[in-house]
């Protein structure tokens, strides 16, 4: 329990913080309660199921997280993932992958990847994070302007469906829609309001509205799904078979890598506004207990919430007990509201996620890093964008880490100098060792960067053009900090082709981690221990 223990270091769980802690965890309780619906819905499963996750998830990570500060739930980052899932696989296919997304977290927060998941680049989120946004817009036209309902299984199908039918929009919900999507906007800028999120404003002002006029033509959650079961969920265990978990694999290492990316992004924001450090490893082992612990509950996937942690600490939360009261505030919904939320109108939840959208978007973001960021990066984000949003989320991630990849190899690779070195380079440390100048017949190379596969034809270039044929060729490692087996492989070749010509090839310099390599390889055997030194001086003493 890392964050208890953080916190009581910290002093924070004294009596002295309750009461602010407890008021932020209501407050980040009422903002998650339409959410938490919301986000239920847009991913194709029942509202009450947002509220069991957001329920066992926020308990779960307030208590086992690497955050002390940290809320979790359903978010909108999921919903393209899970909708996709339930359309393909049912509920219980959801349930089964979200389980085993639980497990994978697990076992990379035990392994110790939360540091390199940080290492996603920055382009390729914002370009999956706007693409997400862009989806989740597009699919709340629907409920948003009382549309019937399309067909259409890739995203540009069903926007030229939306398209089609948005002449059939219905006035009463559009306008239902319209209210509760300015009350989310405007609500927190009205002096007196400050302090009342928007969503649960536009909650109450359109479900008393549908509740006083009951607009036929207005989709509610109680006509769509039925009342939600007053009380607390109970334990099922998921029908897992060989078969099942071997189809859902892909989408368990999908919602498992979102989870992680948007978790530990929350976990960083939390630090920036706090000025504390999070455990990236134990808020993965969290994370992968809250989504191991919901779907036995009946919930689906869930992960740290950006938003609702950000509320949490600008209205006071310091401490894991603002995270617990954010859950147990839905528990005493669930136990005594449940009923009146038959009439809420799914109009208000789609302008509510358009809100969502928008924010995820984070449209000057966007633009700002498109003019100021480097051409590379711009083209990154362009593809990883285009491909979430006419594609696949996870394919798009897959290619836009690959394509940073390739982009941060090339930058490496150029970076990399092979440089002959002559008696003038070297004048200053011949003249240390009291040497006037290189022996007759002997060239010096040094290499300077890491020596990976993408530097070898750097390498392989510099050496072929010693067209002469000198006595000694002399290769200074000294500003290598790492060598690859491809470059190992390499240095192998140019010393037996060397040593082909008749010449005799010296290494210095090489650091420990590089001078082991070269040992594992077998290349200090064939070189002779005397050709390999740990100096220059070294290497001019034995020439």
């Amino acid at each position: 329990m890392f964050v208890l223990l953080d916190a009581k270091r910290a002093g924070v769980l004294g009596r002295q913080h309750w009461l602010s802690n407890i008021v932020a965890g209501v407050i980040v309780g009422i903002v998650a309660l339409p959410l938490a619906m919301a986000f239920a819905i847009a991913s194709g499963v029942k509202p009450e199921q947002g509220l069991y996750t957001a329920i066992v998830a926020g308990i779960a990570v307030s208590l086992f997280g690497g955050s002390r500060v940290q809320v979790a739930g359903p978010t909108g980052a999921f919903i393209v993932i899970l909708a996709g899932i339930v359309a393909q696989h049912g509920v219980d296919g959801l349930q089964i992958a979200t389980l085993m997304a639980g497990v994978i977290l697990l076992l990379f927060g035990v392994a110790r990847m939360g540091a390199v998941i940080k290492f996603i680049p920055a382009p390729v989120i914002v370009g999956f994070t706007a693409g997400i946004g862009v989806i989740i817009w597009v699919g709340q036209w629907k409920d948003f302007f009382g549309l019937p309902a399309v067909s259409g299984g890739h995203f540009h199908e069903k926007l030229w469906s939306l398209l089609h039918v948005l002449p059939q929009f219905d006035w009463a919900t559009t306008l239902l829609a319209l209210v509760s999507l300015l009350l989310v906007i405007f609500t927190p800028r009205i002096p007196r309001l400050a302090r009342v999120p928007g969503p649960l404003a536009a909650l109450i002002v359109a479900t008393a509205i549908q509740a006083l006029f009951n607009f036929e033509s207005v989709a509610t959650i109680g006509s769509t799904f039925g009342e939600i079961p007053r009380g607390l969920p109970s334990f099922q265990w998921p029908d897992i078979t060989l078969t099942r978990m071997v189809e859902l694999i892909g989408p368990a290492f999908a919602i498992a890598m979102l989870g992680a990316i948007e978790s530990l992004l929350s976990a960083v924001v939390a630090d920036s506004m706090m000025g504390t450090r999070h455990n990236s490893n134990q808020e993965l082992v969290g994370q992968g207990l809250a989504n191991i612990l919901a779907p036995l509950f009946g919930g689906i996937a869930a992960t740290g919430a950006i938003a609702r942690t950000a509320t949490n600490i600008r209205n006071g939360g310091n401490s894991p007990i603002a995270g617990v009261v954010h859950a147990l505030t839905l528990v005493l919904v669930l136990l005594f509201l449940a009923p009146l939320a038959a009439s809420i109108p799914l109009a208000t939840l789609a302008a509510i996620l358009f809100m969502v959208a928008w924010n995820m978007s984070d449209l000057r973001h966007v633009v700002r890093m498109i003019k100021r960021a480097p051409r590379a990066d711009v083209v990154i984000l362009l593809v990883t964008f285009c491909l979430t949003v006419f594609a696949d989320l996870v394919v798009a991630v897959n290619i836009g880490v690959v394509l940073a990849m390739l982009h941060f190899m090339r930058r490496m690779a150029e970076s990399v100098v092979v440089r002959q070195q002559d008696n003038g380079i070297l004048q200053r440390e011949l003249a240390h060792e009291g040497i006037a100048e290189l022996p007759p017949g002997v060239l010096v190379y040094a290499v300077e960067g890491p020596f990976f596969f993408a530097a070898v034809d750097t390498f392989q270039k510099a050496l072929a053009d010693t067209h002469t044929d000198p006595k000694v060729v002399l290769i200074r490692l000294g500003h290598v900090p790492f060598m690859d087996a491809t470059g190992l492989q390499a240095l192998e070749e140019v010393v037996f082709n060397l040593q082909r010509r008749g010449i005799q090839v010296m290494l210095a310099e090489a650091n420990d981690r590089v001078y082991a390599k070269l040992r594992k390889m077998g290349l200090i055997d064939k070189l002779g221990t005397q050709n390999v030194t740990r100096s220059l001086a070294e290497a001019l003493a034995r020439l």
